[in-house]
């Protein structure tokens, strides 16, 4: 029997007599193992080589692109944030340059105004405005003094509603206030009040017309009140003085029945000195304690500062007067106390014309006005005199020295010559009036100041 090839076993051989166990082509395989497993693992690593280097290239770029747009917007952010805060500042620091800008517009425009309104054009239209209102009260005055002497009392008023505010306020204005506690104000208002409220009032009448022709009226000659009529201070306290005695002579010696619009004089048709003496000083005793009591002692210390004066501190203060060096020699302690009696004692001795003798003749009334009018008029051609006399002749002194200056300048040319020369001897008024240069516009303020005084009018 031939014997059939034999089939490919598995065969291993024994690890004791190493005798193959498995076929030829696993053995085969198993000689190949090596190398086979080898190229499965260079493949796979080269698989994982790849795929790693692929991917963390991949994810790294990824990661770069992201990182620089993560900082283009941090750096964009910033910028914003930057910006905003710049923006901020800025906003802040223009609106500060608009508000400095606007305040300096302001105060320009403020500074110009002021200066309009001082100018010389300015101040010449009001001072043609105070004097053509000054002469046109005078004219009426004396109209209704003649045509209507019942109306006399109204113009009192009327101008008294006008002139006075217009006083409290420039004197607030100039921290001068304080000189309208005086008793000429205080006397004005118990005017008004017995003449609107209580005119059958005999003790109030008897008190306003003694104070009205003893206090106020002789203020005009004391205080040297002036007709200034382009001045509205001086015509003010010229109203205040001496238009109360003018009102109370009307209502008591050419009033047309006036015991039907004043009822008091029906009460008294004679005045009782004593009486009389006595309801004045009683009113002028109130008004000197509420004085003493709300300027001396409640604003003592602005006084004493120099922040306000008082017709005291004034009086005080000024040396050149009968009043101030008597004061001067009364020890400091004592010129307050000093100072008020002797007001008390000056308003009793200067309402003793009224009492005795104004009241019971008109004819001696109407000369007391006179004379006291006469005495504002003659202070008012004084000021007008002497204070522009003396401005004017200040003004052509230095022109002349101006001209002088000038020609030893051109001394040493003969052409070109542009001022005239003077020698020895000349004075101005033989030169031509071409020749000599207009004067300068100027202010009557620059007038007034020179020796205004507040409400007393104590020019010098």
């Amino acid at each position: 029997m031939v014997s059939s090839p034999p089939s490919p076993t598995l065969r291993m051989e024994s690890p004791a007599t190493g005798a193959g166990y498995f076929s030829a082509p696993f053995e085969r395989f198993i000689r190949d193992e090596t190398g086979a497993f080898t190229l499965l693992g260079r493949s796979s690593a080269l698989s994982s080589y790849t795929m790693e280097t692929f991917f963390d290239s991949r994810l790294d770029l990824l990661q770069r692109q992201i990182q620089k747009h993560s900082d283009r917007l941090k750096s964009k952010a910033e910028e914003a944030l930057k910006k905003r805060v710049q923006s901020g500042d800025l906003l802040a620091e223009n609106f500060d340059r608009e508000v400095k800008n606007f305040k300096l517009k302001v105060s320009a425009r403020m500074q110009n105004l002021v200066e309009s309104w001082h100018s010389a054009k300015v101040v010449r239209t009001r001072d043609k405005v105070s004097f053509f209102f000054s002469v046109m009260s005078l004219l009426v005055s004396a109209l209704l003094f003649g045509l209507a002497p019942q109306w006399i009392h109204i113009a009192y008023t009327v101008q008294g509603l006008y002139l006075l505010p217009l006083r409290a306020y420039h004197y607030k204005k100039r921290s001068w206030h304080y000189f309208l506690f005086d008793l000429c104000y205080y006397v004005t208002i118990l005017n008004f009040i017995y003449m609107w409220f209580f005119p059958s009032n005999a003790a109030l009448f008897m008190a306003c017309y003694s104070l009205s022709h003893g206090s106020l009226a002789s203020a005009v000659i004391t205080w040297r009140n002036s007709l200034v009529f382009h001045d509205t201070d001086k015509v003010t306290s010229l109203f205040v003085h001496i238009y109360a005695p003018f009102a109370f002579t009307v209502i008591r010696h050419f009033y047309p029945n006036a015991e039907d619009r004043f009822p008091a004089l029906k009460a008294l048709p004679y005045l009782d000195p004593v009486r009389a003496l006595l309801m004045s000083g009683a009113i002028y005793i109130s008004w000197q304690l509420m004085y003493w009591k709300f300027v001396l002692v409640d604003r003592r210390s602005k006084i004493a500062s120099g922040q306000r004066t008082t017709s005291f501190s004034f009086l005080l203060n000024d040396k050149r007067s009968a009043i101030g060096r008597a004061l001067s020699t009364v020890p400091p302690k004592y010129r307050e106390v000093s100072f008020m009696a002797g007001q008390l004692v000056y308003s009793l001795l200067t309402e003793l014309p009224a009492v005795f003798l104004l009241y019971d003749s008109p004819v001696w009334s109407g000369a007391f006005l006179m004379f006291i009018f006469s005495v504002s008029v003659w202070n008012g051609g004084g000021f007008y005199i002497e204070v522009f006399g003396r401005k004017f002749e200040r003004e052509l002194e230095a022109l002349r020295k101006e001209l002088a200056d000038s020609s030893n300048n051109n001394n040493g040319s003969r052409s070109g010559r542009s001022s005239p020369t003077f020698t020895d001897g000349e004075s101005l008024a033989g030169t031509p009036l071409l020749m000599v240069k207009t004067l300068p516009p100027t202010s009557l303020d620059e007038l007034l100041s020179e020796t205004e005084s507040p409400d007393k009018d104590k020019d010098e």
